[in-house]
């Protein structure tokens, strides 16, 4: 039913580009820190970058858990599902990091993402993935959705925001500077953009 992988490759990568969403699972060492799990959309926001590594871009949000616990402890699942087509989940399961804005590897990575404007959603960093386990299983019980669009609600709310509108907005929010459980999370001030 299920099945390990070497690498991402073949009908794996080509069912993960496929995919209009995925979710991200992180949690802190602390046995009673809080787990969090994160869905993730935007049409070019995903990239495979080779056999056993994969990115995504971080957009302006409320929190920040995911960044907090990767700078803590690196750990990161990864998920897809089929919502159309046959049965099918598939997670990645290794250790990631946060690139940021002012880190030297950035504008690199950003060349990974052609099919998306980033300036258009308050881009924080690029979440680079390198896998340590990669697994399917059946997916029989995800039922069938149809995909229609991507919303325009995230791009309208922060294309109008500049670096400094970026900081202030992050600066105002509970859980970005800081996890729910008081982890590091985004660093503030805000990098400038590349």
């Amino acid at each position: 039913m299920g099945k390990t992988y070497e690498r991402i490759d073949g009908r794996l990568r080509a069912f993960i580009e496929a995919q209009h969403m995925f979710f991200t699972a992180t949690a802190p060492l602390a046995a009673d820190g809080t787990v969090n799990l994160s869905p993730k959309g935007l049409t070019g926001s995903f990239a495979v970058l080779d056999e056993h590594t994969v990115a995504y871009l971080d957009f302006a949000g409320s929190n920040a858990e995911t960044i907090a616990h990767l700078r803590e402890n690196g750990r990161i699942t990864l998920m897809w599902c089929a919502f159309e087509g046959p049965p099918n989940i598939v997670r990645v399961h290794g250790s990631g990091e946060p690139v940021f804005r002012d880190d030297p590897r950035f504008p690199a990575l950003l060349g990974h993402f052609p099919d998306i404007d980033p300036s258009q959603h308050g881009l924080r960093a690029v979440v680079v993935v390198t896998a340590e386990l990669i697994r399917d299983t059946c997916g029989y019980a995800v039922p069938f959705m149809t995909y229609e669009a991507d919303r325009d609600l995230h791009g309208r709310r922060f294309a109008r925001e500049d670096d400094a509108g970026l900081d202030a907005y992050f600066r105002k929010k509970e859980h970005i500077a800081a996890s729910i459980d008081g982890l590091p999370g985004l660093p503030l001030p805000l990098p400038p953009t590349p």
